[in-house]
């Protein structure tokens, strides 16, 4: 491998870093906390003053859902490698469709326990 085979990776650092320091001093420069009145503790979505509590009580099965696809949206981004590497195995003659079929049945059966156990239901 080359420094030439880096250079796109770099320079995706390079505009990710740049872009994010351009967001960070145009919402320093031109946000609400730059603004010199008493609108600065407001909710910076809308200029409407709220009503009711500004804070919530959320459902356990609020936070349950969420960890839920956080986890299997995680599981499932380890299905990318496989998929670009695939043909290179099979290539190869290297067995690569067992190990992941196990994995997506372990996934299945993951699955399978939480509707079972009700973990996605909002109302019982």
């Amino acid at each position: 491998m080359s420094v030439s085979d880096f250079v796109p990776i770099l320079i995706q650092i390079a505009f990710a870093a740049g872009l994010a320091g351009i967001i960070l001093t145009a919402s320093s420069l031109f946000g609400q906390r730059a603004a010199k009145n008493k609108i600065k503790d407001y909710a910076y979505e809308c200029g409407i003053k709220s009503d009711g509590k500004t804070s919530t009580r959320f459902s356990v099965k609020f936070y349950v859902t969420a960890m839920l696809f956080i986890l299997f949206d995680i599981e499932v981004l380890f299905l990318i490698p496989w998929v670009l590497v695939y043909r290179d195995f099979v290539a190869s003659g290297l067995p690569i469709l067992g190990p992941i079929l196990f994995f997506l049945g372990v996934l299945l059966i993951g699955l399978v326990y939480e509707l079972k156990k009700g973990a996605l239901e909002w109302e019982k």
